[in-house]
C-alpha cells in the first residue's frame, strides 16, 4: 500500500453512544473509529444519498403529477431508522408496496381490496418471523425474491403493452371498432408504434443500467463479507479518509440506491404508458450516469425522450 500519502491514523475503536449493538446484519465497518456519535461513519454519511433521492423522486412526482402509489414509494426512502432492524424491514415494506402497484393495475376494487389484505398480512408476518429469527440472510432472500417477482412482471407488462409485433395494435383497432383502419388510422398506428418502439428501447436501457448498477452493489457487499479482514488491514494502512473508498457499506449504498431510484422511475413511466399518455409525458435522461427523470410535456410538442445527451423528437 503506499504510504506518501497524507492520512490520519484510524482510532482504535471504542464504546459509543449507541452501545449496546442491536444490529442483527453486521457489516466490514469498524466501529466509532473517527467519532462515538456515529457507530459506522460511512454508513450514515452515505445514507444521505437515500434522503437526497427521496427529496428528487418525491419533487418530481408533485410536480408531474404521477400516481399517488409512487409518492409513497419515495417516502420510504425517508424512512431511515436508527435501528438497523426497521432500516432492512423498510426495503419490505417499500417493495411490498411496489407489488401492489404492479399487480393491482386495472384490476377490480374486490381484487385490488383482497391484494392489498394479502400484502398486509405477509408485511406483518413477515416482521414477526425477522423479529423472532433475527437471521439477516431470511431478509435478504425474502427482499430478493419479491424485487425479482415484481421485476419480470414489470418487464412482460412493459413488453406487451409497447411492442408492437406483441400489442398487435391494428387488430385490436379492428376489434375495438368492428371496422377495418383506413389510411389515415394505419399512418397514425404506425406513427405510435414507432413511438412506443423507442420508449421500449429507452425503457431496456434504464433497465440495463440500474440493474447492473444494482447487482454490482450486491457484489461488492459479498466480497465485503468475504475478505472483511484483508480490507480492514488495508484500509488501516492507507489511513484517513483514503480507507473510506473501501468501506463495501458505502458502495452497497450508492449503488443499490441508484438501482432502486431507477426502477422507481421506470415504474412511473411504465404506469404512464399502460393509461395511454406516452406523448403527455417524457423521460429527461441527458446522461448515461445522470438520474433520469419522467416529466410532463406541453401540449402538442410531441413525445420528446432526451437519453444519453440526445435529444430525440416523434411528432
Amino acid at each position: 500500500m503506499p504510504t506518501w500519502l497524507p492520512s490520519i491514523p484510524y482510532q482504535v475503536p471504542g464504546h459509543g453512544y449507541w452501545d449496546p449493538v442491536t444490529s442483527t446484519l453486521e457489516w466490514c465497518e469498524e466501529d466509532y473509529y473517527a467519532t462515538p456519535y456515529a457507530a459506522e461513519m460511512v454508513n450514515t454519511l452515505t445514507n444521505v444519498l437515500f434522503l437526497y433521492f427521496a427529496y428528487l423522486g418525491l419533487r418530481s412526482c408533485i410536480k408531474y403529477g404521477h400516481d399517488t402509489v409512487f409518492h409513497i414509494s419515495f417516502i420510504g426512502y425517508l424512512l431511515v431508522d436508527p435501528w438497523q432492524l426497521v432500516d432492512e424491514l423498510n426495503m419490505i415494506y417499500t417493495t411490498c408496496l411496489m407489488c401492489y402497484a404492479t399487480f393491482s393495475y386495472s384490476r377490480s376494487t374486490l381484487f385490488k381490496s383482497s391484494l392489498a389484505s394479502a400484502l398486509s398480512l405477509l408485511c406483518v408476518g413477515i416482521t414477526l418471523y425477522y423479529h423472532y429469527l433475527q437471521d439477516p440472510k431470511f431478509h435478504q432472500r425474502v427482499y430478493a425474491l419479491l424485487t425479482l417477482t415484481i421485476v419480470v412482471r414489470q418487464m412482460y407488462v412493459m413488453e406487451f403493452t409497447l411492442r408492437p409485433r406483441l400489442k398487435d395494435s391494428e387488430n385490436r383497432y379492428k376489434l375495438r371498432h368492428g371496422r377495418s383502419m383506413g389510411m389515415d388510422e394505419k399512418e397514425m398506428s404506425r406513427g405510435e408504434d414507432s413511438r412506443d418502439q423507442q420508449i421500449l428501447k429507452n425503457m431496456w436501457v434504464m433497465i440495463g443500467v440500474g440493474l447492473t448498477t444494482f447487482l454490482a452493489g450486491f457484489g461488492i457487499w459479498a466480497l465485503d463479507i468475504v475478505y472483511c479482514s484483508r480490507l480492514k488491514g488495508w484500509r488501516r494502512e492507507l489511513g484517513l479518509p483514503w480507507g473510506i473508498v473501501l468501506e463495501g457499506h458505502g458502495w452497497w449504498h450508492l449503488m443499490t440506491g441508484t438501482g432502486a431510484y431507477f426502477y422507481i422511475t421506470w415504474a412511473i413511466w411504465l404506469r404512464h404508458c399502460l393509461n395511454g399518455r406516452q406523448d403527455e409525458f417524457d423521460l429527461v435522461w441527458p446522461r448515461l450516469f445522470s438520474l433520469p427523470e419522467i416529466v410532463r410535456v406541453k401540449s402538442g410538442s410531441g413525445n420528446g425522450v432526451a437519453v444519453n445527451g440526445h435529444a430525440k423528437k416523434n411528432s
